[in-house]
């Protein structure tokens, strides 16, 4: 999961995608694997009831595998446009006032061999009525470390209710709120940040599930996600 920074709101930098990796300007830890012995905190999931690795569905997915799977624009509908994929940027990252955030090594920071080993994602800008954004990312692996990384990278993020991130030049201001996500999958996540800059806010949901070896992490605009999560669930975890 990822959490990416570009330059399209707040006027120097706006956010879009969270929940959990570092790619365009912003590098935040990635998903980290545990052993499946590890219990991953209650705190940051609202659970189903059901033991977290009891039933994993099916062996990991590919790459290219679960490209086929993410939503398109005949599944969004109308006003919806697929965005190019940017390339990387490199700019200086701090993160103060978060300690659980810098804990989690270089590694994760980077965006190294701590992310889970098979992903897809892609990017949506709705001008139905207004300029909004919508991302959705597909990771498979084990349920075991789905479930461990997951839990561990959302437990982190809203651990810390206020921090500042400094990218290049640019204080940005971060505030967290974990939510109660939707009962769907085997295991769920959800989170609302709210990032500060130039004295303009931007507002990012993020809601992760996880359904046997497929992790869906949709995020962006409150109320683009609330509409399309069921919608990419049900599509990243369909038979082929």
């Amino acid at each position: 999961m990822r959490v990416r920074i570009t330059t399209s709101v707040l006027g120097v930098t706006a956010v879009s995608a969270l929940g959990l990796t570092a790619v365009a300007v912003l590098a935040l830890p990635a998903c980290s694997a545990r052993t499946s012995k590890a219990k991953p905190s209650a705190t940051a999931a609202t659970r189903t009831g059901k033991p977290a690795f009891a039933s994993p569905k099916g062996a990991p997915l590919s790459s290219a595998a679960m490209t086929t799977r993410l939503l398109d624009e005949n599944d969004l509908g109308s006003g919806y446009t697929r965005k190019p994929e940017s390339p990387s940027q490199h700019d200086d990252v701090n993160v103060l006032g978060c300690p659980a955030l810098n804990g989690l090594g270089s590694d994760a920071a980077t965006g190294g061999p701590l992310a889970f080993p098979h992903q897809a994602k892609a990017d949506f800008t709705y001008t139905g009525s207004s300029n909004s954004e919508v991302s959705e990312e597909l990771y498979s692996d084990t349920a075991a470390r789905l479930s461990a990384g997951t839990s561990r990278i959302f437990d982190a993020m809203t651990g810390c209710p206020h921090y500042q991130l400094l990218v290049g030049g640019t204080t940005i201001e971060v505030a967290t709120q974990r939510l109660t996500a939707p009962r769907l999958g085997d295991e769920q996540w959800s989170q609302l940040l709210t990032f500060s800059a130039d004295g303009r806010d931007t507002v990012v949901k993020q809601t992760a599930i996880r359904d046997g070896s497929v992790l869906v992490d949709v995020s962006g605009s409150p109320a683009l996600v609330d509409r399309h999560l069921g919608k990419a669930l049900a599509k990243a975890t369909a038979a082929h």
